[in-house]
């Protein structure tokens, strides 16, 4: 059994954002040599998700539209965490998103189904933050 680690680094330029990564994914699973097994992406910080879905415009203003809407970022006040800071929302969001996605590995390429792609859901950005990508296998 083989293993690869390594991170990748996102810096928004606004508070939310969703970002594809798949291609750097791939680009690190080309790196690992890794032809059959599983790979881990995983966001390292508790205001920020990893998750798959569809990389289709509409489908991301409905995921903002939908997330504000259950945890909205203003009026601060409204939750008790931001006696410290002002991302409470932040982290609910990245409850409701998820922490982790699990891929196979097969002949050495991510095992999608039809239309996934792996995405980065930042919901207190401006500032750097990581992604593990940890792949097991032969």
């Amino acid at each position: 059994m083989n293993h690869f680690r390594e991170e990748l680094v996102f810096q928004t330029k606004t508070r939310r954002q969703l970002i594809n990564i798949t291609d750097q994914v791939n680009t690190v699973l080309q790196k690992s040599g890794i032809q059959e097994g599983l790979l881990l992406c995983n966001a390292m910080h508790i205001s920020a998700s990893v998750f798959i879905n569809d990389d289709e415009a509409g489908l991301h203003h409905d995921f903002e539209v939908w997330l504000e809407g259950l945890a909205p970022e203003k009026p601060y006040s409204r939750y008790h965490h931001n006696g410290y800071e002002d991302n409470a929302d932040a982290h609910l969001k990245r409850t409701i998103m998820g922490r982790e996605v699990v891929v196979a590995v097969t002949n050495g390429a991510l095992d999608f189904g039809p239309w996934e792609q792996i995405f980065y859901g930042e919901f207190d950005g401006k500032r750097s933050k990581r992604v593990l990508v940890k792949i097991i296998g032969v």
